[in-house]
C-alpha cells in the first residue's frame, strides 16, 4: 500500500510515479466495476483514463483511501455514461449486447480481478433492467460488497436510500435470474455436442441440446450480419442457426475455443480478424440462451488471430 504522505516529500517526477503506481493497484478492480457498469470494453477503458486523469489533478488533496477515492470517480463518471447514452441505445440497429471479454486469448491487458457469474452475458443483460444508479448501487454491494454506508459516501446519498435502492435492484434481477446452473463439465458437454451438431448441420443434434424456450440474441449493430430481434424456441433457433451458417458464414471461417465473459464460447476468424463471438447459458443442462456478437466495433479488442495463437 502507498503511504500518501509520500506525496509531500517528493518531486514532480517523484510524485507522478507514486501516483501511477498506486492507480496501476486498483486498476483491475476499477475495470471490473466499469465493465460491469457499461457492457463496454471500450467505454470502460474510456472510464479508466478518465478516472486516471483526475486522479493526477488529485495530488494535492487529502485522501485517507485511494481505493475509495477512485471507486468514487469511476462510479460517478459510469452513471453519468449511463445517463448520457439512452439516446444513442434507442437508435442503436437491432439488439444490443455486451462487448465480450475473451480472456484466454491475452485480449484482457487490464486484468479483470473478478470473473464470476456477474461477468456473463446473462447477468449483464440482467443490469440493463436497472436504472444507473441502481446499477452502481447493486454492483458495489453485491458483487465488490461495499456496505450501505461506504456506498453512500461513494455516490453522494443517504444510507437508508441505498438500502431501498439495493432493495429495488435485486427485486428486479431476481425476477428475471436463472436458479438453476449446471456444473463447467456439463456445459463443456453441451458446448461440443452444440458444435458438432452446427458443424455437421444435423437439427437432430441441435435440437437435444437446446431447452424448449431456447433465446438466440444476436448482435450485429447494422453494421454485419445478424438476427435483428430474438429468436425463441427450439426449432425455431435450430432452424435459424443452420440455416444462417449455410447462407451467411464464410466457408473458411476458423475457430478458436475461448473464455468468453467467464462462459466456454468461441472465437470465429475470417481472414486472421475477429468475425463473430459466440457463447451460451446453460439452465437445468440445457442452453436456454445463446448470444452472437458479429458488430465489428465490439470486436476491436480481440486480438487478431496471428497473435492470438
Amino acid at each position: 500500500m502507498t503511504d500518501l504522505r509520500d506525496y509531500d516529500n517528493a518531486d514532480g517526477d517523484s510524485k507522478a510515479s507514486v501516483l501511477l503506481a498506486t492507480f496501476d493497484q486498483y486498476r483491475g478492480l476499477l475495470f471490473s466495476i466499469a465493465y460491469r457498469m457499461l457492457g463496454s470494453v471500450s467505454d470502460a477503458e474510456d472510464m479508466l483514463q478518465n478516472t486516471f486523469l483526475r486522479w493526477q489533478q488529485s495530488q494535492d488533496e487529502e485522501i485517507r483511501s485511494p481505493r475509495a477515492f477512485l471507486d468514487t470517480i469511476v462510479s460517478r463518471l459510469c452513471i453519468n455514461q449511463l445517463q448520457s447514452r439512452r439516446a444513442q441505445r434507442e437508435q442503436y440497429v437491432g439488439e444490443w449486447l455486451p462487448e465480450p471479454i475473451v480472456t484466454d486469448i491475452r485480449s484482457d491487458p487490464l486484468g479483470l480481478i473478478k470473473v464470476d457469474e456477474t461477468l456473463s452475458m446473462a447477468f449483464l443483460l440482467l443490469l440493463e433492467r436497472l436504472t444507473p444508479v441502481e446499477r452502481a448501487v447493486f454492483l458495489l454491494h453485491e458483487v465488490f460488497e461495499y456496505g450501505y454506508g461506504e456506498i453512500a459516501s461513494l455516490l453522494e446519498l443517504k444510507e437508508p436510500n441505498c438500502r431501498q435502492i439495493f432493495a429495488r435492484a435485486r427485486k428486479h434481477i431476481s425476477e428475471k435470474r436463472p436458479r438453476f446452473h449446471s456444473t463447467k463439465k456439463k456445459q463443456t458437454e453441451l458446448f461440443q455436442r452444440f458444435m458438432t451438431a452446427i458443424t455437421s448441420g444435423k437439427m437432430e443434434g441441435l435440437l437435444e441440446v437446446l431447452s424448449e424456450d431456447v433465446a438466440l440474441y444476436s448482435d450485429g449493430g447494422g453494421k454485419a450480419v445478424a438476427v435483428p430481434n430474438v429468436v425463441t424456441g427450439a426449432d425455431k433457433v435450430a432452424r435459424g442457426i443452420i440455416g444462417g451458417l449455410k447462407r451467411l458464414v464464410p466457408s473458411d471461417m476458423e475457430r478458436r475455443l475461448a473464455t468468453v465473459n467467464g462462459k466456454i464460447g468461441v472465437v470465429n476468424y475470417h481472414n486472421g480478424i475477429p468475425h463473430s463471438v459466440l457463447t451460451f447459458e446453460v439452465v437445468a443442462d440445457k442452453i436456454a440462451s445463446i448470444y452472437v456478437i458479429t458488430n465489428p466495433d465490439k470486436l476491436k479488442h480481440i486480438q487478431p488471430l496471428s497473435t492470438a495463437s
